[in-house]
Parts: structure tokens; C-alpha cells; sequence
């Protein structure tokens, strides 16, 4: 280009532009593309040297390729210079079109600033268009901007040395800010590359742990120890199960095609429903029963976390489910053998009066029949000194009794119709000889005997206990005296039946004494009671005829 006459110019020179224009646009990667710029300038524009100062993301410019000189190359590529200095270059000297001219003469005012060069030295021009080796021309490049103006600056071309040794005219001074200009574009286009590049690589190595995560919780959750489920959370289908693992499907006995008709709320035991309600929903724990197949239960451990299926997707509930039935028998083997009596399996003392004192409150039957009376007709009741009793809705009376069923007792030796909680105290007769002829492993056959056959005289959901020793006791609900004294003649024959042990028949007595439990008494007080009453049937029958009963 440095041989043409201007305004001639030989086909054959923009040929060769128009190729190192396309190569810019063919490059591989950014790096090459930046080299192409700058050895486009070499190769097709006529100048011995060429540099392509390209914008950081913190506005610096750093030395991103060099042409025409490989000393000058090793010495500045990589080097930085700030956007301050670059600013001060780009304002300074003349202004062809978008291109920026410093001459000689000006130009030493900037040999100290930051920005990477190279020095070289020569001789005054000898006419006047004669470039100076210390001339700068520069070309900045801009992105496209809107309406054809000029976007943001990406970066500036340094040349020097023009091969003809002259200035650039109008026709060298075109074609470089043109080439500048397609420069840009083709760096602009390779950073969208570069950059779409290494989103798509990110992308697929995210792609690649998404797909690792969920082998990974398929494999966890398939071959999980522990049963596991997923479940749809909220909206009408809330709580159904979706896909439950093999070790959940073998604890309840059905298979994953049954499973998925049913939620947790189908399986769990009448009696954990409210359990299971107050768990909650997004985190919460809870011990229950769920249904085998088979019509049985088991206890498990239920704890629910919720898992989202997408960043703005669905949400699922993640149910973990363990076996925890060895643990629950041993806890309830644990609570029996704390509340009944490891010889007879029936409750003992502690248990005994738990359940009495269940049924007792600190108010007198006197001031229950009285609240009933007021709640009924809505004004204060009054005791027999005539203290007032103010049982209307709202007061504290009314609100700490109103669900409270008052244990009453007959009032007379006389069935008059009363039905209460009978209390028989019994104590065997006879026992300590057994023990004493015979030993405690015989006095010990014989209480579990005992115990059998009062358990057996009994009603469903009546209480017998063992207070210990050779001493029982039995709370029977809803009966009149005359019912309570027929119980006790049931269970006296009963026990003085013979009892076999280890070939012998033995015989014991038993002697009972009949109390009755109503509010404002203690269990204990009940118990005495009833034992006071017992021994007062014992000493009211002749010694030798107690074994007999």
C-alpha cells in the first residue's frame, strides 16, 4: 500500500484488505482474534508495527497483541496501562476523523506516563509529511453503537513505522479508521463467543452435577436402609405418596404400585391422627403407627422435609420413615415394668392410685352436686354451712369443673340406686403358712393364681392391683352396694377354690373389705378406707373359718 499514488489504488491492495478484514472474522478464539487484528495492520495496511491495547473489565488497558517486532513483543505484552493515561493520549494532538496523530513534538510529554511503549530514535524529518520515529497514531476502537454512532471504547490500535516512511494520507488514514472500526466488531464478536463459550461450559458442568446430584439422591433414596418417600405438598393431592424406595415397601408389606394410592393419613393408626396433624409439614417429626398389609401396625419415626423440584418449581415433601418397633417395645416393657407387679403382671401400688386419683378431684361430691344444681338454674349454690359456691358460666369454679364426671358414692347401707366406684380391699387368709410349710416359690404359684382368678372375676375395665405382700385390690366403676358385695362373694369363691402346686392342693381365704371413692377424697384415703372395712369383716368371722372363706 506504501508504493500507491493517492487517489490510485491497485485492486490487488484492497483485495489484500478485504482479506486481512476477513481473517479478523474467521479466528478460532478471542486471542487469535486479537493477534489477527494485529497482524492484519502489518500485513495489510502498510506499517512495520502494530499493537492492540485491549479494555479490561476495570477499565485499564493491557498490551493484548503485538505484530512487526518480537523484542518489542517480549518486552510490553501483558503490561497494563491505566485508563487515566490512555484518556490524556486520546485527547492530546491532532484528530483525523476518529483517528488520533501526536507528533514528535508533542509527544515526549508523555514518555513517563504508565502506558506500555517502546522507544526508538531517529533523525529530524527531512521534508515535511516525513513520519518521525517518535510519531504516535492511534485508533481507537468503539463497539457498534445505536443510529450508527459509536458505542463504548474496547480498545485502541497503536501503529508505527508506515513501510513508505510518509505520514498516512486521506486514502491510508480511511482505511486504518475503517479497519479500526471492523477491528471492533470482530473483537466485539469474539468476546459474545468467548463468553457464550464459557456459558455453555458452565451450563453443561452444571448440567453434569445436576445430573450427578440426582443419580445421587436416586441412588440414596432407592437404597436407602431406612424407608423413604415422596409426597405431593399442597393442593387437593397434598400428602399423596409419588414413589416410595424398596425398604419402606417391605416394612409395610405393599407394593410401590399400592403405595401410590394412598397418603400417610390413609396408613397411620386411628389413634396417631393427631399426631401426624400436628407435625409439621415443612420439617417436623413424629412417632406413630402405620398399617402393614396385613392388618398389623408398626411404630416408626416420621420426619418430613420439604425439597423443591425446580428453582420456581413445585415443591415435594421428602418423608423419611424408620423402623422403631424394637425401641417402642422395649420403652413399653420398660413403662409396664414401672407400674405393675413383676411377679402377677398386675399394676401395682404407683399405678393403683394413678388410676384412682384419675378419677378424684379436690372438690367435695357435696359442692359437685351443688355445681350441677347451679349450672342448671344459673345462680350460686351453697354448701351445707352455707358458704356460696358460684358455679355460672365464666367464674373459675365453672371453668375448672365443667368437664369434670363427679365421683359419687351411695349414701346408704341400703341400695338406694347409686351407682360409684366400689373400691375391695383384699387380703388373703391363710398365705403365711403356705410360705412358711411349703416355701416362696409355692407362696408364689399361689398369688398368681390369685391374681388369674380375680382377673378373671372382673368386667372389662375394671382395675385389679397388687399392693404387695399377699394384699389386692380391685376398682370396680358403676356399681351399688349390693353389686360390690356380690363381686366380693364371686371373687371369695373364687379364690378359696384349691390351687394346685407341684401336685399339692392348697387352700387360701380371702378376706375383702368394700370402700367407695368420691371427689374430695385422696387415693389414699380411699385405700384406708377400704382396708379399715376389710379388717372389720376379717375379725367378724370366726379364725378357723377364714381359709374357708
Amino acid at each position: 500500500m506504501e508504493t500507491e499514488s493517492e487517489p490510485y489504488v491497485r485492486l490487488a491492495t484492497l483485495r489484500q484488505l478485504h482479506q486481512v478484514m476477513a481473517d479478523m472474522n474467521t479466528a478460532r478464539s478471542l486471542a487469535d482474534t486479537l493477534q489477527t487484528v494485529a497482524d492484519g495492520v502489518v500485513t495489510g495496511l502498510g506499517y512495520e508495527l502494530a499493537c492492540v491495547n485491549l479494555v479490561r473489565q476495570d477499565g485499564d488497558l493491557v498490551v493484548a497483541a503485538l505484530a512487526g517486532n518480537p523484542a518489542a513483543e517480549a518486552l510490553i505484552t501483558g503490561r497494563t496501562g491505566s485508563r487515566e493515561s490512555w484518556e490524556r493520549r486520546l485527547s492530546m494532538g491532532e484528530r483525523w476523523g476518529d483517528l488520533v496523530f501526536i507528533p514528535h513534538t508533542e509527544g515526549w510529554v508523555l514518555d513517563d506516563d504508565d502506558v506500555p511503549q517502546w522507544y526508538t530514535d531517529g533523525p529530524a524529518p527531512r521534508f515535511e509529511d516525513e513520519w518521525h520515529p517518535s510519531d504516535r497514531l492511534f485508533a481507537p476502537m468503539y463497539t457498534p453503537g445505536v443510529h450508527g454512532g459509536s458505542g463504548e471504547l474496547i480498545g485502541v490500535l497503536s501503529v508505527d513505522r508506515p513501510r513508505n516512511g510518509r505520514l498516512p494520507g486521506a486514502w491510508g488514514r480511511e482505511a486504518l479508521q475503517m479497519y479500526a472500526f471492523q477491528a471492533a466488531i470482530a473483537i466485539s464478536n469474539a468476546r459474545l463467543r468467548a463468553n457464550m463459550q464459557r456459558a455453555l461450559v458452565r451450563l453443561e458442568r452444571e448440567q453434569q452435577a445436576l445430573r450427578a446430584s440426582e443419580e445421587s439422591f436416586r441412588q440414596a433414596f432407592e437404597y436407602a436402609p431406612s424407608g423413604m418417600a415422596i409426597a405431593e405438598m399442597g393442593g387437593d393431592q397434598h400428602g399423596r405418596i409419588l414413589r416410595t424406595n424398596d425398604a419402606l415397601c417391605r416394612l409395610l408389606g405393599r407394593p410401590a404400585s399400592a403405595m401410590r394410592r394412598y397418603s400417610f393419613s390413609d396408613l397411620v393408626h386411628p389413634e396417631d391422627i393427631g399426631t401426624l396433624l400436628r407435625t409439621s409439614a415443612e420439617g417436623g417429626r413424629a412417632e406413630l403407627r402405620l398399617g402393614r398389609r396385613d392388618g398389623t401396625y408398626v411404630w416408626v419415626s416420621l420426619r418430613n422435609s420439604v425439597v423443591a423440584d425446580a428453582a420456581d418449581g413445585p415443591r415435594f415433601l421428602l418423608t423419611h420413615v424408620e423402623d422403631i418397633e424394637e425401641r417402642k417395645r422395649r420403652e413399653l416393657q420398660l413403662a409396664h415394668r414401672a407400674s405393675h407387679d413383676s411377679l402377677t403382671g398386675l399394676p401395682n401400688s404407683a399405678e393403683l392410685r394413678a388410676r384412682l386419683s384419675s378419677r378424684l378431684c379436690q372438690r367435695s361430691t357435696e359442692a359437685g352436686a351443688l355445681e350441677s344444681v347451679d349450672a342448671a338454674y344459673g345462680h350460686p349454690a351453697y354448701d351445707v354451712n352455707g358458704h356460696g359456691f358460684d358455679f355460672r358460666p365464666g367464674t373459675a369454679a365453672f371453668d375448672g369443673y365443667d368437664h369434670h364426671v363427679h365421683t359419687v358414692a351411695p349414701e346408704s347401707e341400703h341400695d338406694d340406686g347409686t351407682k360409684g366406684l366400689a373400691v375391695l380391699f383384699c387380703d388373703l387368709d391363710g398365705f403365711k403358712s403356705i410360705n412358711d410349710r411349703f416355701g416362696h416359690n409355692a407362696g408364689d404359684a399361689v398369688l398368681i393364681e390369685v391374681a388369674r382368678r380375680l382377673s378373671r372375676g372382673v368386667r372389662d375395665g375394671d382395675t385389679v392391683a397388687r399392693l404387695g405382700g399377699d394384699e389386692f385390690v380391685v376398682l370396680a366403676d358403676g356399681l351399688g352396694r349390693a353389686d360390690a358385695q356380690d363381686l366380693a362373694v364371686r371373687l371369695r369363691n373364687e379364690i378359696i377354690q384349691p390351687i394346685r402346686v407341684d401336685g399339692r392342693a392348697m387352700r387360701v381365704g380371702a378376706s375383702f373389705g368394700i370402700g367407695w371413692a368420691h371427689c374430695g377424697m385422696t387415693a389414699d384415703e380411699v385405700l384406708k378406707s377400704a382396708d379399715e372395712r376389710m379388717y372389720v369383716e376379717k375379725r367378724s368371722r370366726p379364725k378357723q373359718h377364714r381359709r374357708a372363706g
